[in-house]
């Protein structure tokens, strides 16, 4: 095994293949605070690239309820008991990673879930850490009863689990932008992907006997234009660009700012050790243990950035830019009050307000003489 850079580890950690990182790597930003589980991101990706025979289960974007929601079942909870949990040392992981402690023999470890795993795509939706009985309604709920909306898609890893468990060669990185697909071609349906993704993102299509997976939408990305399940985003949750090499990062890169500069915006179980480049800002209402588990040890300070935010001119503005144009925005700048998104030649796509302008409505309507009320 080779021995590679892992900065969500802060250390050195053994892969199967020596260190290769893209020309670009395609990553992304989720708001965890701003998604509704509308599903509608879910179901842009569902109809337009697993609508086929044998995808009727796949669902490679999906939102699900946590802390009691899983698509597949438990798909986080079981791996994190067979690495008993891992231990960290203020930034630098001290446990082993999936591929550190893969059983003699596996290049990995890892499970594969049974086809009644995937039976349950909205298990636990909506679910909180207390009974709601008769009725009662959320301000009755005590004020330790939470749950958030985690959406997933494939992280497109720097060091995928199931390219490396992979015994055809079939999974490969795109060198011009790291997304992770699979070679259907050479692909014999041996399901060692399956098994060896601690996200579970690669899915077994049985009528083909090749697996499938989330492809970023490349034909979109290659035209410079968002994803599917991005740019139909209701709650403005997503923003999808590339993010510099360890070390390379750009101010303008909106990205680079949330992830390296500004750390706000963490990776999703790091301590896999997958180094994945689908980001998440952690919910601010959630115990700070839990957060810590599924995003590392900057949970904490990445809740203070964003609880601060209207305070912070720049983070505020960079927020706003969620959702704001279909096109990839690779830079970003601010004037004043009024952000703006760039592309790669500097070409401004988008300029968004900082703050929503509001209007107030007098209740008596002179020209009309009536007076207006609010119906609930």
């Amino acid at each position: 095994m080779a021995r590679v850079n892992n900065w969500q580890l802060g250390r050195e950690m053994s892969y199967w293949y020596p260190e290769s990182r893209p020309q670009r790597q395609f990553a992304a930003v989720f708001d965890t605070n701003k998604c509704i589980a509308c599903q509608t991101c879910t179901l842009a990706c569902k109809t337009t690239w697993t609508s086929g025979r044998g995808q009727e289960y796949m669902l490679w974007n999906n939102v699900e309820s946590k802390p009691y929601g899983f698509y597949p079942l438990a798909w986080d909870l079981k791996l994190l008991e067979m690495l008993n949990g891992g231990a960290w040392t203020n930034n630098r992981y001290d446990g082993q990673t999936i591929f550190e402690s893969a059983p003699a023999g596996e290049r990995v470890l890892g499970w594969r879930p049974e086809q009644q795993d995937y039976a349950y795509p909205n298990v636990g939706e909506d679910d909180c850490t207390g009974q709601v009985d008769k009725g009662a309604g959320m301000m009755a709920l005590p004020h330790m009863n939470w749950f958030f909306y985690l959406a997933r898609i494939c992280n497109h890893c720097t060091y995928p689990a199931c390219l490396a468990s992979c015994p055809r060669g079939s999974i490969y990185k795109r060198p011009e932008d790291g997304i992770v697909l699979v070679d259907q071609g050479r692909c014999r349906g041996y399901q060692e992907c399956v098994k060896g993704c601690p996200y579970k993102k690669v899915f077994f299509n049985p009528m083909t006997g090749t697996s499938e997976k989330c492809i970023a939408c490349y034909p979109k990305m290659e035209q410079g234009i968002q994803p599917q399940c991005f740019v139909n985003c209701i709650g403005k949750i997503r923003l999808a660009g590339y993010i510099s090499k360890p070390g390379q990062e750009r101010q303008e890169n909106p990205i680079d700012y949330l992830v390296r500069i500004r750390k706000i915006a963490l990776p999703l179980f790091p301590q896999f050790g997958l180094e994945p480049n689908v980001y998440y800002i952690p919910p601010i209402h959630v115990p700070l243990s839990f957060s810590r588990q599924l995003f590392g040890p900057g949970a904490d300070d990445a809740v203070k950035a964003y609880r601060n935010a209207a305070n912070d001119p720049d983070l505020s503005s960079l927020l706003c830019l969620f959702g704001s144009s279909e096109q990839v925005m690779t830079k970003w700048s601010r004037q004043g009050d009024t952000v703006s998104g760039l592309d790669d030649k500097g070409t401004t796509l988008v300029r968004v307000p900082r703050n929503e302008p509001v209007f107030t409505r007098p209740a008596y309507d002179k020209l009309y003489q009536i007076t207006r009320t609010n119906c609930p």
